[in-house]
């Protein structure tokens, strides 16, 4: 069974990813938690995480997914190359699937992973226009949208996100534990 590729970087949001996982392990889902490095990365909460793969030991036949969260600087985050690189190769694949939440569509965007889809983001609008990368066209004012293999959410909606992605990949688990 294909994996599901967890992206972590400095200050990525904890809350986020909690409906997400429980989700993948109630439906016996493969993760790999991947960073830029294996040095431990600290969420936004404070929670310490370890890595267990750096960006440059992945193979990215092995996932058929990948989760993003957000985090408080996403900007800082997306000067990496190696972060960009690495969304841009893993989410090519034919069929994979990506959910991304609150800032991290940003990365997406510059990575080139949102050009002719729907998607939301919990950016301010002032700030999704000042960047070259948003298509703002393909903007859409919902908490959660879906635009094929690409599942993009607000921060607030994490419950809804978590379900759809678990839906996504066809997962067997109960919708009704996290209140839906």
């Amino acid at each position: 069974m294909k994996k599901t590729a967890v992206l972590l970087y400095p200050e990525f949001s904890e809350y986020e990813l909690t409906t997400a996982l429980s989700i993948l392990m109630q439906g016996g889902k493969p993760i790999t938690i991947i960073s830029q490095s294996k040095e431990p990365v600290k969420g936004e909460a404070g929670m310490t995480c370890l890595p267990e793969l750096a960006l440059d030991e992945v193979n990215v036949g092995d996932y058929d997914s990948l989760l993003l969260t957000g985090c408080m600087d996403i900007q800082e985050v997306a000067k990496s190359d190696e972060y960009i690189q690495f969304i841009k190769e893993i989410s090519s694949q034919e069929g994979f699937v990506v959910a991304s939440i609150s800032s991290s569509p940003y990365l997406l965007a510059k990575a080139g992973v949102l050009k002719g889809k729907r998607y939301t983001v919990g950016l301010y609008e002032e700030a999704r226009k000042a960047t070259p990368y948003f298509e703002e066209e393909n903007y859409v004012e919902e908490l959660v949208v879906e635009d094929r293999n690409l599942i993009t959410s607000r921060g607030s909606a994490f419950i809804e996100w978590g379900v759809r992605f678990g839906k996504a990949l066809n997962l067997d688990f109960e919708a009704g534990w996290y209140g839906k």
